[in-house]
């Protein structure tokens, strides 16, 4: 596109010289200016927009939280994972939102609005969340380094919580979470390493709720606020 803006640059400019020897063509220059102006600031939307559009078009950890700073609505799930599938996060760019504890996992919160947040999550081996699910948000998780445990759940109001799936992922996955699931995340104590994982919720996460396998009694679990903001 620097191209097409640096020849027809060239071409406003032939443009000018040759009415400037021709006094009776330049009444119509800007016109003629304005029409080439309008094809390169079009040409430019277009080709933006087939880059934002374009599947292979991939970007760093700050044009991810860049875009989820300028929402203006609620992101969908599907939205949540393609962002997230997109973006192509150095380690050192998650540098500064690094750091474990013993205890219990930590939270490292990136970025926040009235739409979507985003954190930084580091696990120790054996590290877990309580069996949760949203409570009205949705979220996608990507592991960034480790192996991270999912497991899910049904529930019944009879019959209370049930097994249902378990899966691993390694650096790379993904996963995500509709409004309704139920799931536990952990870092397994067999792993022998650290997990580091990046989680996106829309609406940001407020109170959970939280279950017992063969219980049909549901609690109310607030996330400790994040280690570092």
């Amino acid at each position: 596109m620097i191209l097409v803006a640096a020849n027809l640059d060239s071409q406003v400019s032939g443009e000018y010289k040759a009415n400037r020897e021709c006094g009776a063509r330049t009444r119509w220059l800007p016109q003629a200016v304005s029409v080439i102006w309008q094809e390169v600031t079009l040409a430019v939307q277009l080709h933006s927009d087939e880059t934002a559009a374009e599947p292979g078009c991939s970007f760093s950890f700050k044009d991810l939280t860049d875009a989820l700073n300028a929402r203006t609505s609620i992101p969908s799930l599907p939205e949540l994972n393609e962002l997230m599938e997109r973006a192509k996060i150095s380690s050192a760019e998650l540098r500064p939102y690094l750091g474990f504890k013993t205890g219990n996992y930590s939270r490292h919160r990136v970025m926040k609005n009235e739409f979507v947040e985003m954190l930084v999550l580091c696990w120790k081996p054996g590290q877990r969340t309580p069996i949760h699910d949203h409570n009205g948000s949705h979220g996608t998780v990507f592991i960034h380094d480790g192996i991270l445990w999912e497991t899910t759940f049904d529930y019944d109001t009879v019959t209370g919580l049930a097994y249902r799936a378990h899966r691993e992922l390694r650096g790379g996955g993904l996963t995500g979470s509709e409004v309704p699931d139920i799931h536990q995340l952990g870092n397994p104590d067999v792993s022998g390493r650290d997990l580091i994982t990046i989680h996106i919720y829309a609406p940001p996460l407020g109170v959970l709720k939280t279950y017992k396998l063969g219980s049909s009694t549901i609690d109310l679990y607030t996330p400790a606020d994040p280690d570092f903001l």
